[in-house]
């Protein structure tokens, strides 16, 4: 809760209906900042952690390095972005709008079918050999990173 009043009987109640913190004006951006992320890290840790894993599937966010089985994928920007997209949330469909909106912004117009393509161009870098594929393609709905491979 960001607010003007900063009274402790205020404070209690913000707290007490359901507020996660509360920050009065006038504020540090920088600890506001600080804040969001400790938030984050409690309730959704996957949202900021610069090593996202999924089966042997290791991607850095910090030297945007992917791997598989210990060897260095070479993806390019928007693969890079679009396998951080899904891995944040495994199992779960995106819409090729909804991927759209994720990884290129909602201010770009790009067609729809530009999302296949890139799907294309992950999966060829993802899949070298005989290794199972952890991008599902749920027909008439859209991509998922496959739960299932998450866990193994």
């Amino acid at each position: 809760m960001l607010t003007a009043r900063g009274e402790e009987q205020e404070r209690i109640r913000g707290l007490a209906t359901g507020a996660d913190d509360y920050v009065v004006k006038p504020f540090s951006v920088p600890e506001l900042m600080a804040r969001v992320r400790a938030i984050l890290r409690r309730s959704r840790p996957e949202v900021i952690a610069s090593l996202l894993r999924a089966g042997d599937i290791e991607l850095d966010r910090e030297t945007h390095r992917v791997r598989r089985s210990g060897r260095e994928l070479h993806l390019g920007p928007t693969e890079f972005r679009l396998l951080e997209y899904l891995m944040k949330s495994p199992g779960r469909v995106f819409s090729r709008e909804q991927l759209l909106d994720g990884v290129w912004g909602r201010d770009v117009y790009v067609d729809e079918r530009t999302v296949d393509v890139h799907i294309g161009r992950l999966r060829k870098a993802v899949n070298r050999g005989r290794v199972k594929d952890p991008i599902r393609t749920v027909r008439g709905s859209g991509y998922s990173f496959d739960d299932q491979f998450a866990m193994a």
